[in-house]
């Protein structure tokens, strides 16, 4: 490990609302807490204030959650909407980098990750930027006598006057989806998080306003931001494998998306991080407001669904996960 680069300091980004994300929140600051002591950094919860873009208020109502975060070392950071909103919540992420501090590397976490090891040990290269390879091929989705990958990716190059060619996974067969970049948004990171949002926020907004022709037939929602981050990391001289693999989505963080999910997959450290960081009082009696949270960690439906599955021979697709959750009984968000 280059220890230098590990001993980087930097900061850590994660969206919040009201609801379920403010719940995966505690989890993410408590897990991170407990399970990264040397994090040095500081943890912006990011939050949309109210505006013509939002329907309600979309900020953390609940006075016991927001100091429970605090007292879990969070710092609240507002911002506009000025773009997204309700429309696109997945913007968030995309317009909340404009309000972190400019002059410190950051790493972006979605709210659904748990911390399971030590963050600082992680050998960040900030100015190679990189982001989750924990994803499908669920973007873009052929037609027949439509484009293919090449196509559709290539167009998206050429828009923002980038070099395609360098961008592929030569390993992968032609027209097989993991031979084009493309990232899971669960993660992302950059030396300057203003230059970073700015270029995350042009390509976004110009594929949405204006995509090239090759795109006509391709939904860009929920897919907006993960069209987007790839050519930004591009942009920016990162790739797949600037960071060694076991770190990220593996020994130390898992962005396991839904607990019944996390309780379906996740190998038995994750289960018990979950569970340890969610034992305390303060953190159960908020957690609690979660009716996921209280029927399946503190009920104890969650081992129960469990023990239904076996890890070595779960299903390829999430979907098929998730639909042999349902009918097992145990879906809760």
């Amino acid at each position: 490990m280059d220890g230098a680069r590990a001993a980087e300091p930097f900061d850590i980004l994660v969206v919040v609302q009201a609801g379920r994300l403010q719940y995966e929140a505690v989890l993410f600051a408590a897990s991170l807490r407990a399970m990264s002591p040397g994090f040095a950094g500081r943890l912006f919860l990011a939050e949309p204030q109210p505006g013509p873009l939002w329907s309600r208020d979309p900020r953390i109502s609940d006075d016991a959650t927001r100091a429970l975060l605090r007292e879990l070392g969070a710092e609240f950071l507002p911002f506009e909407s000025r773009h997204f909103g309700d429309s696109y919540p997945y913007g968030n992420k995309i317009e909340a980098l404009a309000a972190l501090p400019g002059d410190r590397p950051f790493v972006f976490f979605d709210t659904d990750t748990l911390v399971t090891g030590e963050l600082a040990e992680v050998p960040f290269d900030f100015d190679r930027p990189s982001a989750s390879l924990r994803r499908e091929g669920t973007w873009p989705m052929l037609e027949l006598y439509g484009p293919g990958y090449t196509d559709i990716w290539r167009s998206l190059y050429d828009k923002f006057g980038l070099d395609f060619e360098t961008s592929l996974d030569l390993t992968e067969p032609d027209e097989f989806w993991r031979r084009y970049l493309y990232f899971n948004a669960g993660f992302f990171y950059h030396r300057d998080a203003h230059a970073f949002g700015r270029r995350f926020l042009d390509y976004a907004l110009a594929i949405r306003d204006d995509p090239p022709r090759e795109l006509v037939c391709q939904s860009l929602d929920p897919w907006l931001d993960q069209v987007a981050l790839p050519l930004v990391i591009h942009s920016f001289g990162g790739g797949r494998h600037t960071l060694p693999p076991g770190y990220l989505d593996g020994r130390t963080t898992c962005h396991y998306r839904l607990l019944p999910l996390l309780y379906a997959r996740e190998d038995d450290r994750v289960v018990e991080v979950l569970e340890q960081v969610a034992a305390p009082n303060r953190i159960k009696k908020v957690l609690k407001g979660h009716e996921a949270a209280k029927r399946l960690i503190f009920q104890g439906r969650g081992r129960k669904l469990r023990a239904l599955f076996d890890r070595d021979a779960l299903p390829r697709r999430e979907q098929a996960l998730r639909n042999r959750i349902k009918k097992a009984g145990y879906w809760i968000r």
